[in-house]
């Protein structure tokens, strides 16, 4: 998301300029990525984290910056005129479990009209469109505190009441976005006496909107359940501001001050009469439990002592309220702002002093250790497939571990393990397959000017076992484009053998008998350019180009080749030892075998079928050309075979050479093989 740093300072006397700003709210774990503009119009581009909603607004950050520099903060303290005599507008919550709090306040005889310019500048700072001053003013209040609010016509808004309630099947609301939508008992919405007006927490309704004819108006400001909010925004496909917040978790004490703040600022731009006081229905209280915090488990976990007086400056600087407790078990009862919905635990309290005094302040120390050793099975292994993929050019990344259930169909038909809160349906399943992450790592690089993309992940992917604990399976995938070809070039394809060439090297390096290669039939790759490794009888890898529909789909710009490794399956087998051999002192003999095959015999079964007569001093049997037209047969091929014969202790004689010929030309014919003259 973008922030202004000029609107950031508003809040707290900042003296030092927005890269060290930047850098300094990085480093205490409020991610600035970028830094575009100059002067009032530089604007951050924040990675703030799902468990953070409270710093995804520009006073959340101050907030933060005022703790890393020991300032004061300065509230937000909306002005209002005194209200009228108006009755208080009548708020029913029906559903305490949805909707915990409901803030209200109305205003009649408001002039809706563009907003002012500073609001519609610091809007269109942070790619936000300005519309009128009363819904700016909502969605000011957003991104200045970070709390959603909506506002409704007054006068459409039927019966003189709200009500919020669970909607009722087949019930219809047609929504901001022009969408009419069909809602189910399970969707929680904000309704007159007659109809919904608002999909809850995720958009308002079009029948009730702020227009030019607006004069009276009803500000809504409530707390909605989390879990509520995210299933209904997956059900319907939609994703708002208001939803990516309410689903984190809202301030419930931000209620009154933030429509506080959206009537001030339309009574500003618009004009108009406060009615009555604020409406405010609390349906239950959300009181956060204090968390004990002890002072040693603090200097234990950090590995350094730190002084209790910084200790307690840093969280009562972050708004956390300490009461020290004196011939207790624990040092302080901490409790926890209304804004800090993350922190539950004291590990959580460990973690906020950690950011803030610095972790670079901590020094580099190794972990108290006693007892010997212990060297972890599969590290050798690990290291050494790591090892040989940087050597061979690959760089190592780390993607999303959940899934689509869409990439789970397509890339692995394994049962699946649903996550009960996902926060998208593109992240609502915990991995099968390592290729959708790899995919989107591949079309992420091609898509930023990298066209030469060679990447490997080493990870776990997971299946349902319906009877006990899921089941967790090692693996390692690897990626690689190239530039896409010239006119009259063709390589891209060879890269097809060059992935071979990597899959092989890594296999090389473990002790086997055996290792075939087959063709490999998966939908999501090309026909005819991927192949399954079977190793002593076992598939231990897949590898090939990735299928034309399904690179149209991810929006990969070129070819893109994969490979996943089962590592459960590989890992059976030990390293290979390296062992010393001296040089032959005798000559090896060469013999030459041209034949034709049917297309569907393949050079792994004719290896397999010479390999398996056992020849003591066949040192090795390859292919050296195939040729396919011309004036052979239709479904055919033809191919020069190379067999080399050596013997360590003697020179060979060639009547042996010419009886282990005559079985490998046998074994040829008995495959379906025509020995060429």
């Amino acid at each position: 998301m973008k922030l202004s740093s000029q609107w950031v300072r508003e809040f707290a006397d900042l003296k030092v300029d927005n890269r060290q700003l930047a850098d300094d709210l990085t480093a205490a774990g409020i991610a600035v990525e970028a830094i575009a503009g100059e002067g009032e119009n530089t604007v951050f581009e924040m990675e703030i984290g799902t468990n953070r909603p409270d710093a995804m607004n520009h006073y959340g950050v101050a907030r933060e910056a005022a703790a890393i520099y020991n300032l004061l903060l300065r509230p937000i303290a909306p002005k209002l005129p005194d209200p009228g005599s108006a009755a208080a507008f009548p708020i029913e919550i029906q559903d305490a479990t949805g909707c915990v709090r409901f803030t209200a306040r109305v205003a009649c005889d408001v002039r809706v009209a563009p907003s002012a310019t500073r609001i519609a500048q610091r809007l269109a700072l942070i790619d936000q469109r300005p519309i009128n001053n009363a819904v700016d003013a909502t969605n000011y209040t957003l991104w200045e505190m970070g709390k959603p609010t909506h506002a409704f016509d007054l006068d459409l808004l039927e019966g003189g009441k709200i009500i919020v309630r669970r909607a009722m099947n087949g019930e219809k609301l047609k929504t901001l976005d022009g969408v009419e939508r069909t809602l189910t008992s399970e969707d929680l919405v904000v309704a007159d006496a007659k109809k919904p007006v608002a999909l809850a927490g995720v958009m308002g309704g079009f029948d009730t909107m702020i227009t030019e004819k607006t004069r009276n108006l009803l500000i809504e400001s409530a707390w909605w359940d989390p879990v509520t909010i995210r299933k209904t925004s997956r059900r319907h496909g939609l994703h708002t501001d208001a939803s990516h917040r309410f689903e984190r978790g809202a301030d419930f004490e931000s209620t009154l001050l933030s429509c506080n703040r959206v009537m001030e600022l339309i009574l500003e731009s618009g004009g108009g009469q406060l009615q009555g006081n604020v409406i405010d229905v609390v349906a239950r209280r959300l009181d956060q439990a204090p968390v004990a915090l002890h002072i040693s488990e603090v200097h234990r976990i950090l590995g350094q002592k730190l002084d209790t007086q910084v200790i307690y400056g840093i969280l009562h600087r972050l708004g956390f309220e300490l009461i020290p407790e004196r011939g207790g078990e624990f040092d302080f009862t901490v409790r926890i702002p209304s804004w800090r919905l993350d922190v539950e635990r004291e590990i959580d309290l460990i973690e906020e002093i950690a950011r803030l005094y610095g972790y670079d302040k901590f020094p580099n120390t190794l972990p108290a250790f006693a007892g010997s050793v212990v060297e972890q099975a599969d590290s050798k292994k690990d290291e050494k497939l790591r090892s040989s993929l940087l050597g061979l050019g690959y760089n190592e990344a780390v993607s999303l571990t959940f899934i689509s259930h869409e990439d789970a169909e397509t890339f692995s038909n394994a049962p699946v393990i649903e996550l009960a809160n996902p926060i998208s349906e593109e992240a609502s399943i915990m991995r099968t397959s390592m290729l959708p992450g790899m995919l989107n790592m591949l079309s992420y690089n091609l898509n930023r000017g990298t066209n030469d993309v060679r990447l490997f992940e080493m990870g776990s992917v997971f299946q349902d076992q319906k009877t006990g604990m899921p089941r967790e399976l090692k693996r390692i995938s690897l990626g690689r484009t190239s530039p896409s070809p010239q006119q009259g070039e063709t390589w891209p394809t060879q890269l097809f053998f060059d992935l071979k060439g990597d899959v092989e090297t890594l296999l090389h390096a473990f002790e086997h008998k055996t290792l075939s290669y087959d063709s490999h039939l998966a939908e999501y790759f090309h026909p005819g350019r991927a192949a399954r490794v079977v190793m002593d009888g076992a598939t231990v890898a897949q590898f090939g180009q990735v299928h034309s529909e399904i690179a149209a789909k991810r929006k990969l710009r070129q070819e893109a080749y994969v490979a996943e490794l089962s590592l459960d399956q590989l890992y059976r087998h030990g390293l290979r030892q390296i062992r010393y051999e001296a040089l032959p002192r005798y000559p090896a003999v060469e013999r030459d075998f041209s034949f034709l095959f049917p297309n569907e015999i393949i050079f792994a079964k004719i290896e397999q079928g010479v390999l398996s007569l056992a020849l003591s001093e066949l040192r090795s049997f390859k292919p050296i050309e195939i040729f396919r037209g011309g004036k052979l047969p239709a479904g055919k091929y033809s191919i020069l075979l190379r067999a080399t014969f050596q013997s360590r202790e003697r020179t060979l004689r060639e009547d042996e050479v010419a009886d282990w010929s005559k079985q490998i030309v046998k074994a040829l014919e008995k495959l379906g093989g025509e020995q060429r003259a």
